[in-house]
């Protein structure tokens, strides 16, 4: 029983070692254009939305090891491809109406930020006083 645990651990070892190997794309691509906005709206971008959703990520200890690093990397690329606000700017006007419409719709639910990204980021849970900043962005100009 002793050699058979060993066994699966050693092996076990031995992937965790392999996997390190393959390690996802964490790149930041250039800003093209800071986002046109208050500075608190700035600031609640940056601290709530950010690492997903630009080309500023800060990338964690732990994005560095694999299996998290897969996970990391795929929240960041699925987020920027559905929202990036380092290209923000650079948006047709109706496009840029269209994801704000988005925003107002997480905002809503409160399904952003993900679950998963607050427990180890606490400090970008959104407060009623974020979401309000974030809420009176969106309406205008619509």
């Amino acid at each position: 029983m002793k050699r058979a645990l060993r066994i699966v651990l050693l092996s076990l070892l031995g992937v965790f070692v392999i996997i390190q190997f393959f390690q996802p794309e964490r790149d930041n691509p250039p800003v093209r254009a800071e986002i046109a906005a208050a500075p608190e709206m700035k600031a609640v971008l940056r601290r709530a939305c950010y690492d997903c959703h630009s080309n500023e990520t800060v990338w964690p200890w732990y994005s560095y090891v694999n299996p998290m690093g897969w996970l990391v990397g795929g929240h960041v690329r699925e987020g920027r491809a559905h929202l990036n606000f380092s290209e923000w700017e650079s948006l047709e006007t109706q496009k840029r109406y269209h994801m704000k419409q988005e925003i107002l719709e997480v905002l809503e639910d409160g399904s952003m930020p993900l679950p998963s990204y607050l427990l180890l980021h606490g400090d970008a849970e959104l407060t009623a006083e974020d979401r309000g900043v974030l809420e009176r962005w969106v309406s205008e100009a619509r």
